[in-house]
């Protein structure tokens, strides 16, 4: 059995080793399109704090690994998979066969459509070389703008703040992390970020970019001017799905697959932030672009591609992010249902939020900052679709007691 995985980030080299246990006949290819060896993005800021060198970054640490398993690495780009002729063609030329085919090929940063994006020293950080970019370029004390407030752009922050750079951040929604924060939530990470010395503009968008000497200046919506030594773009994520185009794979936003990962074609399957399946929380399509459910999807995929028959029930929507040293996270529905009960608590001084979404007496949702105890027993309560009976009213008059909660309905079920 020939296995071909594109893409060789923490999906497609889980993906590489749950084939190899469970196929250790087969011939198992990753392909990856970066001269490094497979590492974690989420890794990146770390690497720019000075806290690991570039081998820190590595997914796997041991320099035979891959070797070692019987796993050929592929360094190049897929240009075309053929389904019809089961093989994926490299911009080197080569043609590689498959009998089973993984597309784990990730997400590319978006860039969005302004005047001045492409000028030099305006950076995403999404490779090992826009890491070493950032580093070479952007000197203690200088000025550096950051466009997007996102999960990925809170990343980011920390490492920016550590080298001693003076940050301004724009996002254009009206709170930080919008797609994962409730408005209250957002405002105490918008807060503690201000706190730290960072510049935060809501509600704005920058609308053209210029080089005058050394400095770039960012010209937002209403007119108001940024100057800057060093714009970064944190802007969002799109699948890697164009080279899929005239392959018969069907393709919304991402790669279509089922609750075994499969795509519409049998011998294909899709995994990581490239596949768009279903979620555990609306029951809908969605793309869960999170290291977590990326690593999930991938063992199931390798499974059924060994001949195994294993489903899953959804991806949850599960992020936890660090903001220069406050904690925050988000579960399931965490904004809730039109026809739910919620539970808020705001303690502005101390940063500590939390607030718990309803369905009946089922958790169906959660957000926090600053009570990172709570992380377990709400991913618990929502996964198993707890039936919370008498606890959800006491818990809507204190939701600081889940835990409680939960080991009572642990008890009572057991």
């Amino acid at each position: 059995m020939r296995h071909v995985i594109i893409g060789n980030g923490p999906a497609g080299v889980v993906a590489a080793e749950t084939l190899r246990k469970a196929d250790r006949g087969s011939k198992v290819t990753l392909i990856g399109d970066e001269p490094e060896p497979p590492y974690s993005r989420m890794a990146l800021p770390y690497l720019m704090m000075g806290e690991i060198d570039e081998a820190g970054t590595h997914l796997r640490k041991g320099k035979d690994h891959y070797a070692h398993l019987g796993i050929d690495l592929v360094r190049d780009r897929v240009e075309r998979v053929d389904t019809a002729a089961r093989s994926v063609r490299l911009k080197g030329g080569a043609s590689l066969p498959y009998d089973r085919l993984l597309i784990a090929s990730g997400s590319h940063p978006i860039r969005p459509d302004v005047a001045g994006i492409d000028l030099a020293g305006v950076y995403t950080c999404w490779t090992m070389e826009d890491a070493r970019r950032i580093m070479r370029h952007a000197a203690p004390d200088s000025r550096v703008l950051q466009i997007g407030a996102g999960f990925i752009g809170c990343i980011i922050m920390e490492s920016l703040v550590s080298r001693g750079l003076k940050l301004t951040v724009v996002e254009m929604g009206d709170r930080m992390v919008p797609r994962m924060m409730t408005p209250a939530a957002g405002k105490m990470i918008r807060d503690w970020c201000e706190s730290k010395g960072v510049r935060v503009h809501l509600g704005a968008q920058v609308a053209s970019i210029r080089g005058e000497g050394r400095e770039l200046v960012a010209k937002l919506g209403n007119g108001d001017e940024i100057r800057a030594e060093t714009v970064i773009v944190s802007a969002g994520v799109r699948p890697n799905v164009a080279f899929l185009e005239g392959s018969g794979i069907a393709c919304q936003t991402g790669v279509l697959v089922d609750a075994s990962l499969r795509t519409n074609r049998p011998d294909v399957y899709a995994a990581g932030d490239v596949a768009e399946g279903l979620d555990f929380s609306t029951g809908k399509r969605a793309i869960m672009a999170i290291q977590p459910n990326a690593v999930d999807q991938a063992r199931l995929a390798a499974l059924n591609m060994a001949g195994s028959e294993a489903t899953s029930r959804g991806s949850l929507a599960l992020n936890v992010l660090d903001t220069l040293g406050l904690v925050s996270s988000s579960f399931g529905q965490w904004w809730g249902d039109p026809g739910g009960t919620s539970a808020e608590l705001v303690d502005a001084r101390a940063y500590r939020y939390l607030s718990l979404q309803f369905s009946g007496d089922v958790l169906i949702g959660a957000t926090c900052i600053g009570l990172t105890e709570h992380v377990g027993v709400l991913r618990g309560l929502i996964e198993g679709r707890v039936k919370l009976g008498p606890w959800r009213e006491r818990l809507l008059k204190e939701p600081t007691r889940i835990a409680e909660a939960y080991l009572a309905c642990a008890q009572a079920a057991a």
